[in-house]
């Protein structure tokens, strides 16, 4: 088997309470104005959803938490986390307040689980299905990533051959050591 020997897991983190660096003030919600101080607005101290500024402060956030882990940040992808301990690995993938994870060993991707739950408001998906429009099916041969087929009837193309794998299956895909970081 491969790197991932374990099932790869999916989970919705709900966005915690992180501390924003600039002065951002909100009017007062409907029905939640103060009679006596109507004309008043308030300074937010912590991120909100929804806040033009809280995505920056999601992702630092989990990022230090990732970090102080022991997780490594990928050098070209910044939303990639590794952590080797012993023989074992664990990926992570962050998208927005999407996060997919696997690794080599049952027992560490349930203790990142656990980690997580107690740091984050977070809901467990399970077994991933879906990710980013891609269908993943993971079995005791291997994990098989494609997309559905009514993709081609969506772009006019149901006239097309389908293809198990467009590209070849011998090339052998290595790090590009002398490549530059992709913003």
């Amino acid at each position: 088997m491969g790197l991932l020997q374990t099932v790869a897991n999916g989970c919705q983190v709900y966005f915690p309470k992180w501390v924003i660096e600039e002065e951002v003030y909100v009017r007062q919600p409907p029905d939640f104005e103060s009679v006596r101080f109507s004309d008043r607005v308030y300074k937010l101290r912590k991120a909100l959803y929804g806040l033009k500024q809280a995505p920056r402060a999601w992702y630092a956030g989990l990022k230090s938490f990732l970090l102080k882990s022991g997780f490594v940040m990928g050098s070209v992808d910044k939303t990639l986390f590794l952590l080797s301990r012993g023989g074992d690995t664990l990926i992570v993938q962050i998208y927005v307040d999407d996060i997919i994870f696997g690794g080599s060993s049952h027992a560490l991707v349930s203790s990142f689980a656990e980690q997580m739950s107690k740091e984050f408001e977070m809901s467990l998906i399970g077994e991933l299905q879906f990710f980013l429009g891609l269908q993943i099916k993971q079995g005791p041969k291997g994990t098989f990533v494609h997309q559905a087929k009514d993709i081609l009837k969506k772009f006019e193309m149901g006239h097309s051959k389908p293809m198990t794998t467009p590209m070849s299956t011998n090339t052998a895909l290595d790090a590009d050591e002398d490549g530059e970081a992709v913003d």
